[in-house]
């Protein structure tokens, strides 16, 4: 698909391909590391010397992954965006037994829109950590039966009639089995994954909604996915680094962890993982700390997360004069009280892609009267003092189960992204 100058290969479908492929943070780097790979990317590791050229290569640090294409200046132009959804996930001791039925116990992680998790079909996701010989492994595990559900109370059984809203603790748990005596969660899971349920030392499990990724619409240009807010910014992203061309920046893919829970791990935004890769990029290729701390100067971040379209069943509940159109363009998003990282500079910027790239700009503030959420931006421009642009693609039921955004704007966000990278 070709807008303005540039060329991407970013389509809804394939967006689709990588959402279902991954219902953790984990499995998206997975899918993004194999993606580099056929790219020509090499796997370096932080705790190995790294070779003196820098090329085109990727860290994993858990469910973070950064990727780079080294240019030849001194300067950085980085995608940022996060690998986490809101979603339910196990607790330390998940067998329960309630009313005679076999529960897995469940804990929200991040701002989950409780209501949109029930009654539906759930598979099982995340990494294992086990002892191999005298040494400790991890694997990944993909449950895609559906083996958990969290059944809504029946209309007739509520107090008004008007629905119920779940409390986080007592009406989350998921049915497992109606055998409470049953296998044990932990033990079926490792037994899936391949390895000897003794074995097993640790673990981090949640639960993804089964149904795939479906174009849906009368035109079929709507994409009904879970996980866009931020599967939507990861695939966009990999598209925009592995569809440029070469520039004399180097272009940088940094996709973090956690950040539904505010980015404060070992590999969030708020981590040193961003600015350690730079460093080292900059010292690999004969540079000084002086030259690190030049190049941070120069260099420029894109917070890229998704952005709320304007609900046609709820207009009011937006910021007038700001209507935001599906299927209508990147958007800008811009908060005075710097919940997101925007300035002037970092507009002019993104606007100076989006029109290099063909595709219209929309610009988004949220109502004064609401609070509004935040992103890794403010956090990567405090954590590093990059000039730090918040941009997004526009979707509908943000942070629901399951999500919708317009076919078409994938291809843009991309397209936009691309240029950006590509400095120009």
């Amino acid at each position: 698909m070709k807008r303005g100058s540039m060329t991407t290969s970013a389509t809804a479908a394939g967006l689709g391909g990588l959402i279902d492929a991954s219902p953790s943070p984990f499995h998206v780097c997975a899918t993004v590391a194999g993606e580099l790979e056929a790219a020509g990317y090499t796997r370096l590791r932080e705790d190995q010397e790294w070779p003196r050229a820098t090329g085109r290569n990727y860290v994993i640090r858990g469910g973070s992954i950064i990727a780079w294409d080294a240019g030849d200046g001194n300067a950085f132009r980085i995608v940022g965006g996060h690998t986490d959804s809101p979603n339910l996930r196990l607790k330390q001791r998940p067998d329960r037994t309630s009313a005679g039925v076999g529960m897995v116990a469940l804990e929200p992680y991040g701002g989950a829109w409780l209501n949109s998790w029930l009654d539906r079909d759930l598979g099982l996701s995340g990494r294992l950590a086990y002892r191999s010989g005298s040494a400790v492994s991890h694997v990944l595990v993909h449950v895609t039966e559906p083996v958990i559900r969290v059944p809504q109370l029946a209309i007739h059984l509520s107090d008004d009639r008007k629905g119920v809203s779940p409390d986080p603790q007592r009406h989350l748990d998921g049915i497992w089995s109606l055998d409470p005596d049953g296998t044990d969660v932990l033990d079926w899971v490792a037994s899936y994954a391949g390895i000897d349920p003794a074995s097993l030392l640790g673990w981090e499990l949640m639960t993804h909604d089964v149904t795939p990724c479906r174009l849906i619409g009368a035109g079929g240009d709507l994409l009904s996915a879970p996980r866009l807010d931020n599967q939507g910014t990861c695939y966009a992203g990999l598209r925009a680094l592995l569809d440029g061309a070469p520039s004399l920046h180097t272009r940088v893919l940094a996709l973090f962890d956690h950040e539904e829970v505010g980015s404060g791990s070992e590999r969030g935004a708020a981590s040193d993982f961003l600015a350690t890769i730079v460093e080292r990029i900059v010292l690999a290729r004969g540079g000084s700390r002086a030259d690190y701390l030049q190049a941070m100067a120069a260099s420029v971040c894109v917070s890229g997360d998704m952005a709320h379209a304007t609900h046609p069943n709820y207009p009011e509940r937006h910021e007038p004069s700001h209507r935001i159109a599906i299927n209508g363009g990147p958007v800008l998003k811009v908060n005075q009280n710097l919940r997101y990282a925007s300035d002037a500079v970092g507009e002019a910027i993104f606007a100076l892609a989006c029109d290099t790239a063909g595709v219209p700009m929309q610009r988004y503030t949220h109502r004064a009267d609401l609070p509004c959420g935040s992103t890794i931006g403010p956090i990567t421009a405090a954590r590093t003092g990059l000039v730090t642009i918040d941009v997004g693609a526009p979707q509908l039921a943000m942070h629901s189960a399951r999500e919708l955004m317009g076919a078409a704007d994938v291809a843009m966000y991309s397209a936009a992204l691309q240029a950006f990278l590509s400095g120009n």
